[in-house]
């Protein structure tokens, strides 16, 4: 027994290690990490959009291709089921049965079926499964299963004895098995045994498939059976002993007719329609976990797989295939070549083979061990340029023709002799009695040569990634260097390269594809090979030249770039293979790409390599999927809220104007990696640079009408559709409609007050003017008036000096008169005739006391000083006209000696009059009578 058990496990050992490392489909890996749920995934399936749902521990996972979603379960239970039936997501989980529905804003909203049906679940009652067939949907427990009408809301259900395993639907018919009670139909809403054979009874059936338009039953532990001839029995098939030694928990038969099955502990095993084995796949070669809960096939024919820790996704229908090295066995590979239909990989470790398209492993070729630089073939021979020196490999076998270290790569010079580069400069191979041997070394030149092309007979070209491009004339027995030129058209750099292609020298360089000129004997850059080589995306400036079928290979971050001459036309068309740097693990500057056949080639890489047939890399139809808006306050960036319906134009709040938009793209290739390109029509007008990143954020929009657009790209195909969305961010609220409404009344209003205002001040200042004017004529006319005045004062001035000049005159003239005729009275009356005498004295008394001289002094005297009389008269009415007289004679300041003659009276008289005026104006003794008179 123990004999058996070691023997069953060695066996086991074997198989593993046989497929350990065989090309497989590229798988896509999502750890509970990535997907943001615990690690149990239950049941799978996808929308019409392509979107997957899947039923997990922690509830509903929804991923578009870019972002996984996280539906935590509506009464945090295990969610064991999940369908897409029309445009509902229909769970089952604890005592609980319902579906999701997205609303306006693209969110997925629960409602739970089985409270509106007011379901009494048994205990413990789980929904295993959902199958959607007509207008019914069925919900299967292990108890029951639960027949909802989804036009009348109604619910019946089906109950049995035993457990019910799994409910299946081939065509248009459902099936279920019952433990120990056989196999069942549901027709009409009830149970009808199809078969209670021991088969149906003693194992546990993991799926129905129709093959050739019969039912093939799958058990978990007893592989296929079928019916015939009103028999079940066993399909004879590869896999038959193996699978009564696995488990298998579920199955899926895929749209060609061929099987996915997923065991409880040994992965996955694709078989073909007839059952042979295509692939087996468990957590040594490829998936993260060898327990398979649940298999789906998506609409592109992609295979998921909810594990018991995470999802993976197999590209079944890629034109990739997938050789891993997981164990380090082989190493990284720098070369690879297809001869005699042996696969040959030259790694860092050494040389490999197996034949080609073998489920052998590869061998290891003897003698070969350290790093691989290249293979040639050469004359149809097969030539190594090893680390060690060079090897010619005949099958399994290599014999060591140049031992000189560090063989770069080997070119032929003529059918007699070959070149090649070496570490320390270039060697010349010849033929000696059939074997190849070092002839000579290429004198005056000592650079390592690892890219270097014979041009013309004698020319080479030699690329060193530090020291430049050189031209060399080689000597017509190539022995030596004759002349070295350094290439001065073209600067060195790190991981450029030198090659020729349809006879054309090409040297590649960060900056582009430089095309030697043989006529200007210079290297100039060329427009379009030099889209081989783009700066932004600038990983390695190695040309691959694939002279059979006329293409010219560069690498890039964005994928496998490659130019092909068209044969007719001889006209270059540049071709994208979208394969992103990130998931080819690339060896940097040692890329390698081999052409293997029918349009086949080989990528090696760090851990392997990729197999891609270009026949089958035709680019489908696709479409780009604008999933959420999301706009956020600048002031709460944390706060945001999931747009309306995008098919509606967004209308949002000033202060909500950070708007992110999230897009996808929903293909699950591994190797296909869309690239997106959007622009904001109202600020950012032209298209942006591609990118790998499936959301944009927009911050701090200015107000305004935007439309965002969005479209996508896979290698050189642009998506079917633009996605767009009109959306408008509202002015602030202080120029809003409203406000500027009341800006405007408030600026009329405000216009009207200052209107009035000015209309006020300008009243008021013209009453101020008016005033001022006023004022100023007033002013003009008192100055007038003053000088009026004072020019009519200069004149009384001039009229009063001038009466004071004629009344001094006249005063003069009567004082001189009166003196005079006194003077000529005293002579008279000393004359003796006194009659005569007396007569002539009467008419000098008669002359001096003249009242008509007194008059006319009177006269000039009112003139030349006014109102002095009348003043007098005032002061003083008991005064005489004597007196008054004799105050005027005063008033002009005359002595009394002057008064006299001016009275007809003595000096003496006078002064007696002057007396006796004091005491009539009541004068004081010692106050002066002229001064008084003078005062007033």
């Amino acid at each position: 027994m123990k004999l058996i058990k070691s023997i069953t496990v060695f066996t086991l050992i074997v198989i593993t290690l046989k497929f350990h490392a065989q090309e497989r489909p590229p798988i896509q890996i999502f750890s509970p990490t990535d997907y943001g749920a615990e690690n149990q995934n239950w049941s799978i399936d996808q929308a019409a959009n392509k979107t997957i749902y899947v039923a997990n521990n922690t509830g509903l996972l929804e991923f578009n291709g870019a972002k996984w979603t996280v539906y935590p379960s509506p009464n945090k239970t295990i969610i064991r089921s999940v369908a897409v039936i029309s445009n509902r997501i229909y769970t089952g989980s604890f005592r609980e049965f319902g579906y999701w529905e997205k609303d306006a804003y693209g969110k997925l909203n629960y409602t739970s079926l089985s409270e509106q049906l007011q379901i009494p679940f048994f205990e413990d009652e789980e929904l295993w499964n959902i199958i959607g067939i007509g207008d019914s949907i069925l919900f299967q427990s292990l108890n029951r299963i639960y027949i909802y009408n989804a036009l009348n809301k109604s619910v019946r259900f089906i109950s049995t004895t035993n457990a019910i395993t799994k409910i299946f639907k081939i065509d248009n018919s459902i099936y279920f098995q019952e433990i120990n009670s056989g196999l069942f139909e549901i027709l009409n809403g009830k149970a009808n045994l199809v078969s209670n054979n021991k088969i149906f009874k003693n194992n546990t059936l993991v799926n129905i498939f129709k093959v050739n338009k019969k039912l093939v039953y799958l058990t978990e532990d007893n592989g296929f059976y079928f019916k015939k001839d009103n028999k079940y029995i066993a399909w004879n098939i590869p896999i038959l002993d193996k699978l009564k030694d696995i488990r298998i928990y579920s199955a899926k038969q895929l749209h060609d007719g061929s099987f996915v099955l997923g065991s409880i502990s040994n992965g996955i095993f694709i078989l073909s329609a007839n059952g042979n084995i295509l692939h087996e796949i468990n957590q040594n070669t490829g998936i993260s976990n060898n327990t398979i809960l649940s298999v789906f096939e998506d609409v592109n024919h992609n295979i998921w797989l909810g594990l018991e820790n995470g999802i993976n996704c197999i590209n079944v229908t890629s034109p990739f295939s997938i050789y891993n090295d997981l164990k380090g066995k082989i190493g990284a590979i720098n070369t690879s070549i297809l001869y005699n239909n042996n696969l040959y990989i030259g790694t860092n470790q050494g040389l490999f083979f197996k034949p080609y398209n073998s489920q052998q492993d590869f061998q290891f070729i003897k003698g070969t061990q350290g790093a691989v630089w290249s293979l040639s073939i050469i004359n149809n021979e097969l030539f190594c340029g090893h680390n060690s020196g060079t090897f010619l490999i005949n099958k399994d076998k290599a014999s060591l023709i140049a031992n000189i270290q560090g063989t770069w790569s080997i070119k032929p010079i003529n059918n007699e002799l070959l070149l090649q580069g070496n570490y320390t400069g270039l060697y010349v191979l010849h033929k000696v009695n059939n074997i190849w041997k070092i002839k000579n070394k290429i004198k005056n030149f000592d650079i390592s040569s690892r890219y270097f092309e014979i041009l013309n007979k004698n020319e080479v070209y030699v690329s060193h990634e530090y020291k430049g491009v050189f031209k060399i004339i080689l000597n017509e027995n190539f022995t030596e260097a004759i002349k070295i030129l350094k290439e001065k058209s073209v600067t060195k750099g790190l991981k450029t390269s030198l090659v020729k292609y349809k006879n054309q020298l090409f040297y590649g360089h960060i900056n582009g594809v430089f095309k030697y000129n043989n006529t200007n004997k210079l290297f100039e850059k060329d427009s379009i090979y030099s889209k081989l080589i783009d700066a932004n995306n600038f990983t390695s400036g190695k040309l691959i030249s694939d002279e059979v079928n006329n293409k010219l290979w560069a690498v890039s971050k964005n994928g496998l770039n490659y130019i092909e001459t068209q044969k007719l036309t001889n006209t270059p068309k540049f071709k994208v293979l979208s394969i992103p740097s990130y998931v080819r693990s690339d060896v940097s500057g040692y890329e390698n790409i081999s052409y293997l056949k029918d349009e086949t080639y080989l990528y090696g890489n760090s851990t392997g390599y990729i197999v891609f047939n270009l026949n089958k890399v035709n680019p489908k139809p696709f479409k780009i999927y604008l999933n959420k808006v999301i706009n956020s306050d600048f002031k709460k960036p944390n706060d945001s809220l999931l747009v309306v319906n995008k098919t509606e134009k967004g209308l949002f709040k000033y202060t909500n104007n950070n708007i992110e938009f999230n897009f996808s793209v929903p293909q699950y290739q591994k190797y296909v990696v869309p690239e997106y390109q959007y622009k904001l029509e109202g600020i950012y007008n032209n298209w942006s640079q591609w990118q790998n990143k499936p959301n944009e954020f927009f911050e701090n929009l200015p107000f305004g009408n935007y439309t965002f657009k969005v479209r996508a790209k896979i290698g050189n195909t642009i998506s079917e559709n633009t996605e767009t969305y009109a959306f408008t961010i509202k002015r602030p609220w202080y120029i809003s409609n409203t406000m500027l409404a009341c800006y405007v009344a408030v600026i009329v209003l405000f216009s009207w007050f200052m209107h009035k205002q000015y209309q006020r001040s300008f009243k008021k200042q013209q009453k101020k003017l008016i005033l001022k004017k006023q004022r100023q004529l007033e002013l003009k006319e008192l100055e007038n008036k003053e000088e009026l005045t004072r020019l009519n004062n200069e004149k009384l001035r001039l009229d009063i000096e001038n009466k004071n000049r004629e009344l001094g005159i006249s005063t003069m003239s009567l004082i001189k008169k009166n003196q005079f005729l006194n003077n000529l009275k005293k002579e008279l009356q000393n004359l003796n005739d006194i009659k005569s005498i007396k007569k002539v004295i009467n008419i000098i008394d008669k002359n001096i006391n003249n009242s008509d001289d007194w008059h006319v002094f009177e006269e000039a005297f009112n003139n030349a000083d006014k109102d002095f009389l009348k003043k007098v008269k005032q002061l003083h009415p008991e005064l005489t006209s004597n007196d008054l007289r004799l105050c005027t004679y005063l008033r002009l300041n005359l002595s009394s000696k002057e008064i006299a003659p001016l009275l007809n009276i003595s000096s003496r008289s006078v002064e007696v009059k002057r007396y006796r005026l004091r005491k009539k104006m009541n004068l004081k003794h010692e106050a002066s009578l002229t001064d008084y008179i003078l005062q007033i």
